[in-house]
């Protein structure tokens, strides 16, 4: 059976004697922070300065308590922006504080055509673009990429202060935009009434 990180933890807590209620003082954490952690799985993982500190604690690998390999390349920091697209009517826009960010391969981004300074996930709220992109779906915008093809393609705008995440082509001086659910019919807005926040480029899921 594979250890899993919290495994490790634990385990190496048992061997040297100490506690996991030590062990978060000594991170500056409330005590019941590594209990929750081994025992309830929350937080998901954990972060990068607690898990170093941890590493040099038990003079292990970070590895060992979930962090990359030695040799692995270095992961990229996407921002999880805490506002959200809405596929629906339009969702009122309250800032872009960022929730936390969100690590990903070099080649990932990469393959999604995104750089990434560019680059930010955001919520979907709302089902006018089902079945394809549901509600609680995130995207993977594309900040740099805001010029609408003829052809169109799927971004994130804003109108009248309004987020939507909706396909988007261009006609003359013309935006038309358009829902993937037929219940909700199609808009058509002057280019100057649009402001393109981003092309989305990769649809994230939790199976």
């Amino acid at each position: 059976m594979v250890e899993t990180p919290r495994d490790a933890l634990d385990r190496l807590a048992q061997a040297r004697g100490t506690s996991l209620a030590a062990l978060s003082r000594m991170l500056g954490r409330n005590i019941a922070y590594l209990q929750q952690y081994v025992r309830r799985g929350t937080p998901r993982d954990l972060p990068e300065r607690d898990r170093r500190l941890l590493a040099a604690f038990f003079d292990v690998e970070e590895a060992v308590l979930g962090g990359p390999p030695r040799d692995a390349p270095a992961l990229l920091r996407v921002p999880y922006l805490a506002l959200a697209a809405s596929a629906g009517p339009g969702a009122a826009v309250v800032g872009e504080e960022v929730r936390r960010y969100e690590p990903f391969a070099p080649e990932t981004l990469r393959a999604a055509g995104v750089a990434a300074a560019s680059a930010s996930i955001i919520d979907v709220r709302g089902d006018s673009m089902a079945p394809d992109i549901r509600d609680g779906d995130r995207v993977l915008v594309d900040g740099s990429a805001r010029a609408v093809p003829a052809g169109g393609d799927l971004f994130v705008i804003r109108v009248d202060d309004l987020l939507s995440l909706k396909r988007v082509r261009r006609r003359g001086a013309t935006l038309v935009i358009e829902s993937d659910n037929p219940a909700y019919p199609p808009i058509e807005r002057a280019q100057r009434d649009v402001a393109v926040i981003g092309r989305a480029r990769l649809l994230l899921r939790d199976l």
